[in-house]
């Protein structure tokens, strides 16, 4: 399990907490759901017990800084709202934040962050600019909010600074840009953990199909085509993303939708812009590509996907090419 632990700051922006927060708790009740462990436990610290945050609510029982992990952390540093001058507060509570940023945090970044004890450095909006003034982002590529760019070039002068990106993956850093962008980098970590079901599960509960990937706009093809609101086309794509190895006939998918077999083509075509039948096969194309690109054998490639034959396999990445 990771602890996800989110520092808190006074004037944190509450949406920075409760976005990616709310994504992390939802991945490990899909995950329960499917009879498999939680990945991901919450965690609230800061240099102070309690924050009032971005709109007033206070934020209490925050734990104080930890001085060691005792396993895999992912270390969320939040936006907290102004112009840099106003976000890097030379206060009490950002001081020390700094500090502890310098000397806890700094050493133990992992670019895996899968080892006992390692950490990864998660920014949300401004957050990367508490990251910058603790030294954290030196020669790494990063983003951040896109009015705040200058101020974290000048804060993190040998940083590759990235515009208009939604969110930079560097390994043992990961940065993003403002408020939702950070639901976004919370749904890339979910991803690289628990697999692109539990993200696409996940983006669907949340509203946000049409998730953006560190290139936007995700190329995943267990992603595509769930930009839309109909219940019955999302459970066809739960099930098939879930299980691309079933025997998915129109037959099937229509049941699981609750819809004639005719009603569901229908459905398909209005709202996700292809058939049933074409989404099954895409689905299976991605895992298929995905399998090779790991290395895995041609036969556990066609296996695993839920294709018949090698030949089927590779008529269907002809058709469905996986992204460069």
């Amino acid at each position: 399990m990771i602890d996800v632990l989110f520092l808190v700051l006074p004037d944190t922006l509450l949406l920075d907490i409760a976005g990616p927060a709310e994504a992390f708790r939802l991945a490990n009740q899909a995950l329960r759901r499917r009879g498999q462990p939680d990945a991901f436990h919450l965690r609230y610290a800061g240099p102070q017990a309690q924050a009032g945050s971005s709109v007033g609510l206070l934020l209490a029982g925050l734990e104080p800084m930890p001085t060691a992990f005792e396993r895999p952390t992912w270390v969320v540093l939040l936006g907290r709202p102004g112009d840099a001058p106003e976000v890097i507060g030379r206060g009490g509570p950002w001081m020390d934040t700094r500090h502890w940023l310098a000397q806890t945090v700094a050493p133990r970044l992992a670019p895996s962050g899968a080892t006992a004890g390692a950490v990864r450095l998660l920014t949300v909006c401004s957050g990367a600019l508490l990251a910058a003034d603790a030294g954290l982002l030196a020669g790494r590529q990063v983003t951040t909010h896109h009015e705040l760019l200058d101020d974290l070039q000048a804060h993190a002068p040998t940083a590759r600074v990235q515009a208009n990106r939604v969110f930079v993956d560097d390994g043992a850093v990961l940065t993003s840009a403002g408020v939702t962008a950070g639901i976004d980098l919370a749904l890339h970590g979910i991803a690289q953990v628990c697999g692109e079901v539990i993200a696409a599960a996940v983006a669907q509960v949340m509203v946000v199909f049409a998730r953006r990937g560190v290139q936007a706009p995700q190329a995943s093809a267990l992603l595509a085509h769930r930009d839309h609101l109909h219940p019955a086309i999302h459970r066809v794509q739960d099930a098939v993303s879930a299980t691309p190895a079933e025997p998915w006939d129109s037959g099937r998918m229509a049941a699981v939708a609750h819809v004639t077999e005719r009603h569901l083509a229908r459905l398909f075509r209005l709202h996700a812009g292809l058939s049933p039948r074409a989404y099954v096969e895409q689905v299976r194309a991605a895992l298929a590509g995905q399998a090779l690109a790991q290395g895995r054998a041609e036969r556990q490639a066609v296996e695993l996907a839920g294709f018949s034959t090698a030949r089927q396999m590779r008529q269907a990445l002809g058709r469905h090419p996986p992204p460069a």
